[in-house]
């Protein structure tokens, strides 16, 4: 007969020495580690994240007309379910001038989406849309958004996605563009008087 195969029981481990244990020899014991007093009279160096100069407290100087809106999928798609003209309804909401801008991973994931979603391709696709090239690697297009709104402070997101508008609302400075009752409306929006509107 053959040798009846024994299955090993789970997460069991090889029992270990401690390196303090008496059969260990005394070259091969672990030390303590000795912790370094701190000197009172020695400079501290604290590192203080460097903001950007076009930020006077809330008032974001880098906007003005014409105003260059990021657009995010949904906002797309939400467009065409309330019937609105995409950058017609953007020049009524802020009464300037909009360019809509779209980043290759906005671009990506409408595409992903498939044929249900070919008239918001068709839009995106629009010649009056700027295209932003994307550098890094994926096409998760929040980030994207996110980390180009940190970097430049000269956009106005578009989005209607709630876990979105959450992140951008931690960054200073930047206005959120939203459809609410079949119409466009822009939040923290400085007014022309340069005092921050809310």
């Amino acid at each position: 007969q053959g040798k009846q195969k024994k299955a090993r029981k789970y997460a069991v481990m090889k029992r270990m020495i401690s390196l303090r244990d008496e059969r260990i020899k005394e070259k091969d014991r672990a030390k303590a580690p000795v912790k370094k007093k701190e000197d009172p009279s020695a400079i501290k160096e604290r590192e203080v994240p460097q903001h950007p100069s076009c930020l006077f407290f809330q008032y974001n100087t880098q906007l003005g007309p014409p105003y260059h809106i990021l657009v995010d999928t949904n906002f797309i798609n939400f467009s065409i379910k309330a019937k609105l003209d995409l950058v017609q309804s953007m020049m009524d909401c802020l009464y300037a001038k909009c360019i809509p801008c779209i980043t290759d991973c906005v671009m990506g994931e409408i595409e992903k989406l498939g044929q249900k979603y070919r008239v918001a391709l068709r839009i995106a696709k629009d010649p009056r849309f700027e295209r932003l090239p994307c550098m890094h690697k994926g096409t998760y297009a929040d980030d994207c958004l996110v980390q180009r709104v940190t970097q430049h402070k000269c956009y106005i997101v578009a989005t209607v996605d709630k876990e979105l508008k959450r992140r951008i609302r931690k960054i200073p400075g930047v206005p959120i563009m939203y459809i609410s009752r079949h119409r466009y409306n822009i939040e923290r929006m400085p007014d022309d008087y340069g005092a921050p509107r809310f």
